[in-house]
């Protein structure tokens, strides 16, 4: 079947694309967005093929007739692996990074250079940085990471496109946030916003009052087997929560917040818009609320979204000066394996265990992942809106996937139709992206999608039965929502 695929009639055909494919990397997240390029876009299947290390689902490709390169892509070899496989024609050649380890700043410099499109779920790097004692803290975050990958857009600007960081967070949450924005302004103003440009929706997050944003999530995703001693059990990729746990807690950092915590730091080049604290996030809680849990502690892992939603929503005079920018950050419950394998991972000095395992759909009992964004500090205190994806749900939906994959896989695939229909658009995060068309593809495979109004602050319960260091003034200051 080398004609474009179709591979079923019952799904519609979003995007059509002749060109070669590579996926680069085959794990939880490739095993899932499979089926979903297979019902959604028109591929030469000739000319699509997986390259990663293990073979261990390489089944799922042979049944298929897809081809498959058991090999690892490394700073040494990626230009001379890539080039043969993306320049057979006809046209542009696609790289849907789905890998840890593997540089997104190089692999965009690298599609620049032959033309081809890109798209990748977060920031990575090469092996060996979020473990390297000798580069700074600074050095180890992902606002460097970031910078890195903007660092592409400042030298080369416009041409082909490059998506950064689209999967679900980072990636949908973005697309959440201005949804979530519309909605308060709804249901808090007569005359209804229709932001256009990176500035209106900062002047439209500024005029709603709104101090920050929480990626509010909780998973609550069960399995069937307990889990053992020397494992670390998670439902996503154990290396890549792994390695953001041991990067530097990250956050954007608003302009309403009073006081720096007392281990935390700016860095010294770039956007200016996030700060870090000299402690890991898988060793950092903050107080957030959830639709399910209600109140809850999260980790403040960091993730890229933290950073750009914080630099995309800051507003300026006319001199340049910031003059408005929300406080945001990761506030994430995983699973309850996930939370016991962490307690594990930090009790022997944050050295991972032996062990691990990516539950799938079928070691799963129940529960849901439930992801959004907490929009708080409004005239309506605080807004969650979100997706609340069951595992049973998932099953229906999509095949080779848990409930927290599929909230990546779909997010995927709408940013693939997105660059396909704006191929010219350079180096974009989701951020800038069309959060209507994406959510529009996206939104039949996320669930109960809704939005929930909470009169939760950080401050409710408090201080109990011990003395806090609370500014009672304003509950959504950083140093109330940390967990000391």
């Amino acid at each position: 079947m080398n004609a474009l695929a179709r591979m079923t009639e019952s799904h519609l055909i979003h995007a059509e694309f002749a060109g070669p494919i590579v996926m680069i990397g085959f794990g939880s997240i490739g095993r899932g967005v499979l089926p979903l390029l297979e019902r959604h876009i028109g591929f030469d299947r000739a000319k699509f093929v997986v390259v990663d290390p293990v073979d261990t689902d390489r089944k799922l490709l042979d049944e298929r007739q897809l081809r498959f390169e058991k090999i690892a892509i490394t700073r040494e070899n990626y230009r001379a692996v890539l080039t043969p496989l993306l320049t057979g024609g006809p046209g542009r050649g696609m790289i849907i990074n789905l890998s840890v380890d593997t540089s997104s700043a190089d692999l965009m410099d690298f599609c620049k250079d032959i033309n081809a499109f890109y798209i990748d779920t977060v920031c990575e790097p090469w092996p060996g940085l979020y473990t390297n004692a000798k580069a700074s803290i600074s050095q180890r975050s992902n606002y460097a990471l970031r910078e890195g990958v903007l660092d592409v857009r400042r030298r080369r600007p416009g041409g082909v496109t490059a998506v950064s960081c689209c999967g679900a967070n980072p990636g949908m949450v973005s697309w959440m946030v201005k949804q979530a924005l519309l909605d308060i302004a709804q249901n808090t103003r007569e005359t209804a916003p229709n932001p256009q440009n990176r500035a209106e929706w900062a002047q439209l997050a500024q005029n709603l009052g709104l101090k920050g944003i929480h990626i509010a999530e909780r998973d609550t995703q069960r399995a069937r087997d307990p889990k053992p001693r020397g494992m670390f059990v998670n439902t996503w990729s154990v290396e890549g929560f792994c390695s953001e746990g041991l990067q530097p807690a990250e956050l954007g950092w608003g302009t309403h917040e009073k006081a720096m915590p007392a281990n935390g730091h700016r860095h010294d080049f770039g956007c200016d818009a996030a700060i870090y604290l000299t402690r890991p996030g898988a060793g950092t809680r903050v107080r957030s609320w959830t639709p399910t849990a209600q109140a809850q502690h999260g980790f403040l892992v960091t993730h890229n979204e933290s950073i750009s939603i914080a630099d995309y929503f800051t507003a300026r005079d006319e001199s340049g000066k910031v003059v408005y920018r929300p406080t945001c950050h990761y506030a994430y419950h995983p699973c309850d394996d996930a939370v016991l394998s962490l307690h594990e991972m930090g009790g022997a000095a944050w050295a991972r265990q032996p062990e691990w395992k990516i539950l799938d759909e079928n070691e799963i009992v129940d529960g849901v992942d439930e992801l959004g964004v907490l929009l708080y500090g409004h005239a309506r205190n605080a807004y969650w809106y979100g997706s609340s994806l069951s595992i049973e749900q998932t099953r229906a939906l999509a095949p080779y996937q848990n409930a927290t994959g599929l909230q990546v896989t779909s997010a995927v695939l709408a940013g693939i139709v997105w660059m396909l229909e704006n191929p010219e658009r350079g180096v974009t995060e989701a951020d800038e992206m069309d959060f209507r068309r994406c959510l529009e593809i996206q939104r039949p495979y996320l669930g109960d999608v809704f939005g929930q109004y909470t009169d939760w602050t950080p401050l409710a319960g408090r201080p109990g039965l011990f003395p806090e260091d609370l500014d009672r003034d304003d509950p959504w200051q950083f140093k109330n929502v940390l967990v000391v």
